[in-house]
């Protein structure tokens, strides 16, 4: 199947479910690893029925009974699961990091067995949590060598995918991360907006492995004081800022509490946010800055774009490929101080807005469960 001819149908005005049904029924049962995260979620189309439907994950402490936010380590991944469930499509999203190679290779050969279609989203082609490559890429190897459909989200990845597995990747689109009403509601409140501040965000989190944001501060501290009206925000997690914090960063730790002393800096430190709390925020920024040094593609990216917030994005991964970003070069080999410097001058000067709309995220939506449907059911045929 080739990436044109699917997307040719994804879009047109068939009404669902589409073409053949699965054997044993007109709804396609997928076994979604997992099936509760934002981004599967937004896989079913925006209102009405769905032609497919996502088995619930099970609880990891208790596998017979489903779980409603709790779904890692994935019990969907263990190949005695696999074994016994109920469902037409295995469909890999996130997660199989806590697995091993092996183990992933044992649940291959139990889906092979009882011959169910096994789907691989590659969302990271580089973990963003491990430090080294070599295990993430033992454990894609397995995948990409069994799955009888890939998909990605970039033209970027595809062809990273191509020259490194041989395999012809599906490019769909990742859809919004914001729910559509919410989306809407905070983009209409932005427009009310009459504050003439230009708020540049560093999210640094709880600092993991792909991060590493104290050169982009220093270098977006020097340049935010020469563009008046501008203020830099800094928000990261108790556990690396806190001086009792149990993963406390003492390097960066120390450079945030000078800069918030000195008033160069406004540093907010807090736990986990729920989702409305982060999505005020994120729809607070005009400019939100991503301080990774390794990655492929990210969710934050589409949320922002979701509120409106405009996106400075490393040149490592496909952050770009994703939607409008502005970039400055940064990965795990160089940090190109005068491109950041000058993007934030950018973004200063034209405020752009390189976001989606809500149409715009609802059509895609629509179009992005379409082509999964037509997936699955070829896949089963």
């Amino acid at each position: 199947m080739t990436r044109s001819a699917l997307e040719s149908r994804a879009t047109d005005d068939r009404p669902w479910p589409g073409s053949v049904p699965p054997a044993g029924g007109a709804t396609v049962r997928v076994a979604s690893v997992p099936s509760t995260h934002v981004y599967v979620r937004h896989l079913r189309p925006p209102s009405g029925p769905s032609p497919f439907v996502h088995l619930p994950d099970p609880d990891p402490d208790h596998p017979s009974r489903s779980a409603t936010t709790k779904w890692w380590p994935p019990v969907m991944l263990r190949p005695e699961w696999a074994a016994t469930a109920d469902f037409d499509v295995f469909h890999v999203q996130f997660g199989f990091d806590a697995c091993s190679p092996e183990d992933l290779s044992r649940l291959v050969g139990v889906l092979r067995e009882r011959g169910k279609p096994l789907v691989l989203t590659a969302h990271d082609l580089r973990n963003p949590h491990h430090p080294t490559r070599e295990l993430h890429d033992e454990q894609l190897g397995v995948l990409m060598t069994a799955a009888d459909a890939v998909i990605t989200l970039t033209d970027g990845a595809a062809a990273e995918i191509a020259r490194r597995w041989g395999r012809e990747a599906l490019v769909l689109p990742h859809p919004h991360v914001v729910e559509l009403d919410t989306m809407a509601r905070l983009r209409r409140e932005r427009a009310l907006s009459t504050s003439s501040e230009f708020r540049v965000g560093v999210h640094i989190k709880s600092l993991r492995q792909s991060m590493d944001p104290l050169p982009v501060l220093r270098v977006l501290d020097e340049t935010i004081r020469d563009l008046p009206g501008a203020v830099l925000q800094v928000n990261g997690h108790h556990d690396v800022l806190d001086p009792d914090g149990a993963r406390r960063e003492p390097v960066i730790a120390q450079w945030l509490e000078q800069a918030g002393a000195d008033g160069r800096i406004d540093l907010r430190v807090h736990d986990f946010l729920p989702d409305p709390e982060l999505w005020d925020y994120l729809a607070s920024l005009d400019l939100a800055v991503l301080p990774y040094r390794f990655g492929t593609h990210s969710g934050w990216l589409e949320a922002c774009r979701d509120l409106g917030t405009t996106v400075l994005a490393p040149t490592c991964g496909h952050y770009a490929d994703q939607g409008p970003v502005l970039s400055y070069g940064f990965d795990e080999t160089q940090f190109d101080a005068d491109s950041l410097a000058e993007a934030v001058r950018l973004a200063y000067g034209t405020r752009p807005d390189h976001g989606a709309s809500v149409d715009e995220r609802r059509d895609q939506r629509i179009e992005v469960a379409r082509a999964h449907d037509r997936l699955y059911r070829e896949l089963l045929t």
